[in-house]
């Protein structure tokens, strides 16, 4: 059990994150409960495309990089979420996520990131906008 300093430490640093910056202590302890940190090495691969994904991730620190096909499409950073597509639709894995330097991680498995949208809808919303902002970004550089 982790000591109250250290979870409330620990819910204060969730909130930090972007992506979870607007929710209630009580909405993130159930994320935290739903989750496992983890930490990995830089060259780490964290998703490969075209693979079945079992779990979603969110970047508390470090750096990845995302290639498709072989070509960089992007970086990620702290508070960055990934591979949350495949568990939302089932599909494949749509690019290949690798750590750029060592990173921390909140990972949330597949079963756990749907009790999670269900006891926590603004995180469904959240992450809504944040596929949105990437078909925008998408558009963007294909059809300028």
């Amino acid at each position: 059990m982790i000591p109250a300093m250290a979870r409330d430490s620990y819910l204060d640093h969730l909130a930090q994150v972007r992506l979870f910056s607007a929710f209630s202590t009580k909405d993130l302890q159930k994320i935290a409960r739903a989750s496992d940190e983890t930490t990995v090495d830089a060259g780490r691969v964290l998703t490969e495309q075209a693979t079945t994904g079992h779990e979603a991730y969110v970047i508390l620190d470090g750096e990845a990089v995302v290639t498709r096909n072989g070509v960089k499409v992007t970086d990620l950073g702290p508070g960055d979420v990934f591979g949350e597509l495949a568990l939302l639709d089932g599909g494949p894995r749509t690019a290949t996520v690798t750590a750029e330097t060592p990173m921390r991680l909140l990972v949330i498995g597949q079963r756990e990131f749907g009790g999670v949208l269900d006891e926590v809808p603004g995180l469904a919303y959240k992450l809504m906008g944040t596929l949105a902002q990437r078909i925008r970004d998408l558009d963007e550089a294909n059809y300028g």
